[in-house]
Parts: C-alpha cells; structure tokens; sequence
C-alpha cells in the first residue's frame, strides 16, 4: 500500500523537488494549487501527509484547520515558508515539519525522510489485522467467555461470541499472537456490542513488554501485507 500525500503549492521549482523525493520514498502526490480543492480531496480520501506552501493565499488556514478536523490523527502537516510565518506559529497549528524556500534536494532527501517514518506509524496505528483466533475474555465477576478473535489494531481488538455481551462492561482479554510464542493480556472495555454476537475491545491497559510484542506483530503483518 503506496503512502499517500498532497502539496498544495504553486511553486513549480519546489513540486519538482519534492515529486523526485517522495517518488524515491514510494510516497505518491497529488499537487494541489488551491487549498480548497486540497480540503476537498481530503474530505473524499484518506493521506498520509499534506504539505502546504504557506505563500499561496489560503495555504495557512489550511494547515490550522487540519489540527481539529477528523484526520488530524493519522495526517502529518508539513509547511514550507520564506520565512513568512514563525516557527511558533506553524508548531501552534500542529506542523511537524517545515521546509525553508528555496528547498533543495538535501533538505527534501531529510525531512521527507523522517516525515515518511511518522507517516509509516500512522499507517500501523491505525492498521487492523484479520483473524480467526481464540480469546479469553474475563469480566470482573470472574466470569469467562471463550471468544473469537476477528481482527486486532494496537487499540483494540472486533471478537465474535456465541451470546451478545453488555457493552461499557471492563473486561480484561488474553489471547496469543499467531505464528509466535507471545501472547497478549490487557485490561479493556466492551466498547459496542450487537445482538449477533459481534463486540469491540477498547485496549485500556496493557503491560509494556506485551505492547511492544503486539506492536511488533502487527508491524510484521503490515509490512507482509503491503511491503512499505
């Protein structure tokens, strides 16, 4: 699965560098020189990374606006600047990264490069891994539920039991990670429920070591999956 962004610029000197870049770091990009055809393709997909040129007129209500809109958590904002707007200012509306005008090829190959590392973990944040694995699910009466595991996310985890279990209830899960000898036990919450039987586990606590071993898991399938 190709990483996805788009620059909203009108600087065809600085597109050029930055397409060679992110070409080179299997990044695809829409170019963009209208920030509201820039929100408007957001609205429609989903990116990995917008860079706005702060110079095009509407450009920086564009980078303040992605902080409080619905991809703020999987997107990273990247701005470029003549030095127009403060390095305050930018971090104040959630920008990761800032390319200084003129950019060159080296300041692309660095920040695109860390930016890409960023764009990668949003992707595994938000990755969910199909399933067909047994659970265990334990209630704070101690009573126990044999599940089936459906799909596991670093946040959570979709099961299928054999009755509709109550949602809000804390649970605490334990099921092992296929392929390895690790397992993963955590304390959750039933976040939703529906009368077929199918529920969704919030991940509320989970010891470090058993986090990282998820982590490393899900990794491990993402990569298998789409090759990034």
């Amino acid at each position: 699965m190709t990483l996805e962004s788009i620059v909203v610029s009108e600087d065809w000197q600085t597109i050029g560098v930055l397409s060679t870049v992110l070409n080179n770091l299997h990044i695809s990009m829409a170019v963009d020189p209208d920030p509201e055809m820039a929100q408007r393709r957001l609205s429609r997909a989903k990116f990995d990374a917008v860079i706005v040129d702060c110079d095009v007129a509407g450009g920086k209500d564009l980078l303040a606006s992605l902080r409080n809109s619905d991809a703020a958590k999987t997107i990273v904002p990247m701005a470029i600047t003549a030095g127009q707007v403060s390095l305050p200012e930018l971090s104040g509306w959630g920008t990761r990264f800032v390319f200084a005008k003129p950019v060159s090829l080296e300041q692309a190959v660095r920040t695109l490069s860390a930016a890409r590392n960023l764009m990668l973990h949003g992707r595994l944040r938000y990755f969910r891994q199909p399933l067909e694995n047994p659970v265990i699910i334990t209630f704070s009466d101690h009573r126990r539920v044999d599940a089936t595991l459906t799909n596991l996310s670093h946040g959570g985890a979709a099961i299928r039991s054999l009755k509709p279990l109550t949602a809000n209830l804390p649970v605490r899960v334990r099921f092992d990670l296929p392929g390895t000898d690790s397992f993963v036990e955590a304390r959750g919450e039933i976040a939703w429920s529906d009368k077929y039987g199918h529920s969704g586990i919030r991940f509320v606590e989970i010891p470090d070591r058993l986090q990282r071993n998820l982590e490393q898991w899900l990794a491990g399938r993402y990569f298998a999956a789409f090759g990034n």
